[in-house]
């Protein structure tokens, strides 16, 4: 076997060992109620205002069309999936920090009433506005 294959066997195997080891953690240390197969959960900040919700979730690489946004019982709820490259052939993985996969993101919202204002996906940031309802 020539040292390219198998540096990319390698690499190929320890990304494989690296996902099956994340899974299983995740189904072990999941908690009731929420879905453990979701790989990882994108940051966010939320802002305030008199009459909004202003909340930006980061999702570099992620297609507008591949996510989801719900309210389910006061809980803020987005959901998709981001998909690794297409990488040319033959291609060596040297570094894999940006995170790929399903996810989930859930956010406990303040009591009330709301209405989605507007959603925009601009260079990787999720724009979400949320009116409050008098």
């Amino acid at each position: 076997m020539p040292g390219d294959d198998a540096t990319i066997w390698m690499w190929s195997e320890a990304c494989r060992l690296l996902d099956r080891a994340e899974s299983m953690h995740r189904r072990f240390y999941g908690i009731a109620g929420q879905a453990a197969d979701y790989a990882w959960e994108p940051p966010a900040d939320v802002y305030e205002s008199d009459r909004e919700l202003l909340i930006q979730i980061a999702l570099p690489g992620v297609e507008a069309r591949r996510v989801q946004v719900s309210v389910d019982a006061g809980v803020l709820v987005v959901r998709g999936e981001r998909e690794l490259p297409v990488l040319p052939d033959p291609a060596v993985i040297r570094r894999m920090e940006l995170p790929h996969g399903r996810f989930e993101r859930r956010i406990a919202l303040l009591p009330g009433d709301y209405e989605f204002a507007r959603r925009q996906l601009v260079d990787g940031l999720l724009h979400l506005v949320l009116r409050k309802i008098a």
